[in-house]
């Protein structure tokens, strides 16, 4: 993963700075050609390149994107070994002597879906709503799109925040989503209804998430019962749901920082997507995604307080250190 934040870093900053020198110099050139007004000597893309260095990468920011990217890289990596670990150091308590069986409370929150559903399995509900076939490849690539964006979403706010104290607001409330996702883990360990109760998913056409699906069980296995295997983790742990607690920290992070209306709906959109995916594909109990949208919360206000923001009414916010430009009533 070091390898890949690393990548993606090196991206970034060669698209801050090259990329959009070149197309500072171009559009220089465009508008220059359609006023027919020759504007004298243009800055050279060195130059362009260079002031970009000098007034946004700043000290500051340099720190924000170091401190940044190893504090969240140190925290998940925690989070992948502890998750991976989970069945041997919560094992079940009446298994038989020898036998690798891990604790899990996936009857218990079976029940409790089918209480909150009058009966119904939640997933049936949602089947009979958005059918099996074209929603699934739909909600599918929301749901795999998680993935990538988990990394990048960590570097655009590190790199392009309009204030240093927001990307520090992002950073922190997702080192402490991740960790408190750890925690309930192993306070309420489940598989998830999908690997459970697989025979309620069998009407559902072969995606890129049933595929996944299908991958980490057959990992998970081989973790617990083939000695044989090293290098491979166990990635199935159903409480909480962070899919949905972190798409609810981008969300929330985008409502109260960006001014974009148009991102604002995006991100808002892609969380309420995901709580379905969740459902539909049977990551999760719909226990695990409201645990998942309390961590989020909590996470998105603990995170804001460390890092200086002063919350305002009708979700909005503003810095309250150094690095803002807004006044601040003493």
């Amino acid at each position: 993963m070091m390898i890949r934040a690393g990548s993606i870093l090196v991206i970034t900053l060669a698209i801050d700075l090259v990329v959009r020198a070149i197309g500072s110099r171009a559009l220089a050139v465009v508008r220059s050609w359609r006023e027919g007004v020759e504007q004298g000597p243009r800055p050279s893309i060195r130059e362009i390149a260079g002031e970009r260095w000098r007034t946004h990468w700043t000290r500051e920011r340099r720190r924000l994107v170091l401190v940044g990217m190893v504090c969240f890289y140190i925290t998940y990596v925690c989070y992948r070994n502890l998750k991976s670990n989970l069945p041997f150091v919560r094992p079940d308590p009446d298994r038989a002597p020898g036998e690798v069986k891990a604790l899990l409370f996936d009857r218990e929150l079976h029940v409790m879906d089918r209480v909150l559903f009058f009966g119904h399995d939640p997933s049936d509900v949602l089947h009979g709503i958005f059918g099996t076939e074209y929603s699934a490849y739909v909600l599918s690539q929301v749901y795999v799109t998680f993935l990538p964006l988990v990394m990048i979403m960590v570097v655009i706010w590190l790199v392009w925040s309009r204030n240093v104290s927001y990307g520090y607001w992002f950073v922190t409330s997702q080192a402490l989503a991740w960790t408190l996702g750890t925690l309930s883990y192993y306070l309420l360990p489940t598989l998830g209804p999908g690997i459970q109760y697989p025979s309620e998913y069998t009407d559902l056409v072969p995606t890129p998430t049933t595929d996944l699906m299908e991958s980490i069980a057959n990992g998970r296995s081989a973790v617990l019962y083939d000695p044989t295997v090293t290098d491979s983790l166990n990635s199935v742990a159903g409480f909480a749901s962070l899919h949905c607690g972190i798409t609810l920290l981008w969300a929330l992070m985008v409502q109260y920082t960006v001014r974009s209306r148009a991102l604002q709906v995006v991100f808002w959109v892609n969380f309420g997507l995901t709580v379905i995916a969740t459902i539909y594909f049977g990551w999760h109990y719909v226990a695990d995604d409201i645990a998942g949208i309390a961590i989020a919360i909590v996470s998105f206000y603990l995170g804001g307080l460390a890092s200086g923001q002063k919350f305002d009414r009708g979700m909005h916010s503003h810095p309250t250190t150094t690095t803002s430009k807004v006044p601040v009533e003493r």
